[in-house]
């Protein structure tokens, strides 16, 4: 391997790096204590393709890569959301130029890596949507998480109703309804009697 390409796997794996200490945002906005990292959600979500069936007649190893790697633009171009006031086409643009700068970067892993985020933000393969449906589930997994540790039941529920009605793979409606069930109990528990 040349030094170039020494040198520049290394500013990828720096870039990368951010991942561990980029706040998302909606957390950030919603004043959560602690709120995780991109690289946090990243791995829950590459933790969860694991516990997809074999019979799915889905490539587990493609949903990994494709978790491992759909927010990856973000550690060049920040999370963001909705709520940042930028177009969406916008921010599509910037992460694609990000992604592109970053495969450039990895050398020749770059074009499978560029070939995953396409993939997902296509949404046409049963992988991406699939992926898709993790992201959401991790997003309201880990708003429930916060709901519990700041004992503030419901605070959250905008993540949930953005969700709604958008889940169809049977493992990830099964850790929904199981979700919606403990949120509902964590709920009761902590309601004030009128």
């Amino acid at each position: 391997m040349s030094k170039e390409n020494s040198a520049n796997l290394i500013e990828f794996l720096q870039l990368v790096g951010r991942l561990k200490k980029i706040k998302r945002t909606g957390w950030v906005l919603r004043h959560v204590e602690g709120p995780e990292c991109i690289a946090g959600h990243m791995y829950r979500m590459g933790i969860l393709t694991f516990l997809l069936d074999d019979k799915d007649n889905l490539d587990k190893t493609r949903c990994l890569k494709i978790a491992l790697v759909h927010d990856l633009a973000e550690c060049i171009v920040g999370d963001i959301t909705p709520r940042c006031g930028i177009d969406p086409e916008e921010k599509h643009r910037r992460e694609d130029e990000a992604m592109k700068e970053l495969a450039t970067l990895a050398g020749s892993s770059g074009i499978e890596l560029y070939s995953l985020y396409k993939e997902y933000e296509g949404q046409k393969t049963p992988e991406a949507k699939l992926v898709k449906e993790l992201d959401r589930f991790d997003m309201i997994l880990q708003a429930f998480e916060y709901e519990k540790a700041e004992s503030r039941p419901h605070g959250l529920q905008e993540f949930f109703d953005s969700t709604s009605g958008k889940f169809s793979h049977p493992l990830v409606t099964s850790l929904v309804s199981e979700l919606n069930k403990q949120r509902s109990e964590f709920e009761n528990a902590h309601s004030v009697p009128q």
